[in-house]
Formats: structure tokens, C-alpha cells, sequence
């Protein structure tokens, strides 16, 4: 039986002018990018990343 994948997660606020650079950063940190939704007051968007646990 193969070994169940165990997950940390990540919130992050994405500041618009430099969302490609922010998201490059944490995919080079082995982050995967799950979805970004709007931040809790509307404003600025919050980007939610998984990575295996190590």
C-alpha cells in the first residue's frame, strides 16, 4: 500500500503589482499554488499553497 501524502499549507497576500514575482518565489520553495481568492476585507487577494510535509 503506497504511503498517504501528508500536506503543510500557506497563506500569503498577493500585492498586485508584484503577484508573478511573489508565486515564482514560493514555487521555487516547492510551494503549489491551490487558489487565490479575495482577502477577508475585499481588498487585496490571499493566495493559498501546499507543499508535501517534509
Amino acid at each position: 500500500m503506497a504511503e498517504q501524502t501528508t500536506w503543510e499549507y500557506a497563506t500569503i497576500p498577493l500585492i498586485i503589482h508584484n503577484t508573478k514575482g511573489i508565486l515564482d518565489q514560493w514555487g521555487e520553495d516547492g510551494w503549489e499554488l491551490v487558489t487565490v481568492l479575495p482577502g477577508p476585507e475585499g481588498n487585496a487577494p490571499v493566495a493559498y499553497l501546499k507543499r508535501p510535509r517534509q
